[in-house]
């Protein structure tokens, strides 16, 4: 689903970025980032939970440790991915490199790392991009920087928000990239969120912890988990604000605003999952437990049935009825309803689309519409955002070039 969004001007007090080529892609484009913030910021992330995690993965979790970084290196292209101990060496290099051109810390440098998995970085060609990338920094830098970390994507994926925290104007700006390999628990994608504002490492690591599961852990392109997810919420006091803890008033509005741009990060990047025409909002409500209400939103946006059916304009609901059964949760399958945004096309356990086979047709035929389950067991509740699957997902993906 190619989208052209309109680029406002993205700054983010006390952050200069670049976006610079250095051969890795054989596209010629820009192919490593750097953001830096002018002074150390309080940060927290999440990773992978692949058990095969990426060379940059290991390094930057030892390092968010800390609670501070500085400095985010990501080179695309090449995932750093098993490439053993060699990987983690030249993680670590290139970190140190990034460090001494920057005069900071190389523990507060968190690489990242994205592309074809198994390929040993070509070292000499990313050090030059480290060298021009710290020369090239600058405060309207966003864009280059976020072009430098794309892969398959077709397009770029960026939000902004602005609050007022204490009399204060804080901006929160987020990029992120990610097209394929999308999966509950994050995705082959990275994605940085920042912000000018004063937060503690509690407020932060709170935010964090709603806004993910809200946003990035509720996507599905095609039920594939990578070895780099990577997503880093870096807060750097530039604004002057009094700092926001996980207790003070304006803690509330501040993981609202965190929330607001994860979650439009996360729908662009299953706009943009590889070959997808539609996106499906799915939501399932009445569980008897979260976890019921997850199998059964997670089961129909991985359906590989499901999601043809999505892509092909089916409104029947065969297909959804047999994912929700085999999901795991419990429930009494004559109790079911489903809608197709507002209109049911299974009562009580029945198909009743034949009634309102056009309305449903209308709706699927789309470019984004909502599919509910209501499981009548309870009071739970979960939701997922997912693509369609099409011809044009299999033939990328038979023959993938970065």
């Amino acid at each position: 689903m190619k989208i052209d969004l309109p680029r406002p001007p993205i700054r983010v007090a006390g952050f200069r970025f670049a976006g610079v080529c250095c051969g890795l892609k054989e596209s010629g484009k820009r192919d490593v980032a750097l953001i830096v913030s002018d002074r150390p910021a309080t940060a927290a992330g999440a990773f992978t939970t692949n058990r095969v995690k990426a060379a940059p993965v290991v390094v930057g979790q030892e390092r968010l440790k800390r609670g501070v970084v500085q400095a985010v290196l990501v080179n695309s292209g090449n995932a750093n991915a098993y490439t053993g101990r060699e990987g983690e060496r030249a993680a670590r290099q290139l970190t140190a490199l990034a460090a001494r051109r920057l005069g900071i810390d190389e523990q507060m440098v968190v690489p990242s790392s994205t592309g074809r998995i198994g390929v040993p970085l070509p070292l000499a060609r990313v050090r030059r991009g480290v060298s021009q990338a710290a020369r090239e920094l600058r405060e309207d830098g966003f864009y280059e920087a976020l072009e430098g970390m794309m892969t398959t994507d077709a397009f770029p994926k960026f939000a902004l928000q602005r609050v007022d925290i204490g009399g204060r104007t804080v901006t929160i700006a987020g990029m992120a990239k990610g097209a394929g390999m999308i999966a509950p628990h994050m995705a082959t994608m990275l994605a940085y969120v920042l912000t000018d504002a004063s937060a503690s490492r509690s407020a932060l690591g709170r935010a964090l912890s709603v806004a993910l599961p809200a946003s990035f852990n509720q996507i599905v392109v095609d039920g594939d988990m990578s070895t780099n997810d990577t997503v880093l919420l870096l807060a750097n006091g530039a604004a002057g604000n009094r700092t926001v803890t996980a207790r003070s008033g304006e803690f509330p509005l501040f993981r609202r605003a965190v929330t607001d741009v994860m979650r439009r990060l996360a729908r662009l990047v299953v706009k943009d999952g590889e070959g997808a025409t539609k996106v499906i909002d799915i939501v399932v409500r009445g569980a008897r437990s979260e976890r019921d209400a997850a199998r059964v939103a997670d089961a129909i946006a991985r359906s590989p049935l499901c999601k043809t059916a999505f892509f092909g304009g089916d409104p029947y609901a065969g297909r959804i009825v047999c994912a929700a059964g085999y999901s795991g949760a419990r429930f009494d399958p004559a109790k079911l309803d489903v809608f197709l945004d507002d209109v049911a096309i299974v009562r009580r356990g029945v198909e009743v689309v034949r009634r309102v086979e056009k309305r449903a047709a209308r709706i699927v035929a789309a470019d984004e519409f909502t599919l509910t389950l209501d499981l009548h067991a309870g009071s739970a509740a979960a939701r997922r955002m997912t693509s369609d699957l099409t011809v044009d997902y299999v033939r990328f993906n038979s023959d993938y070039r970065t």
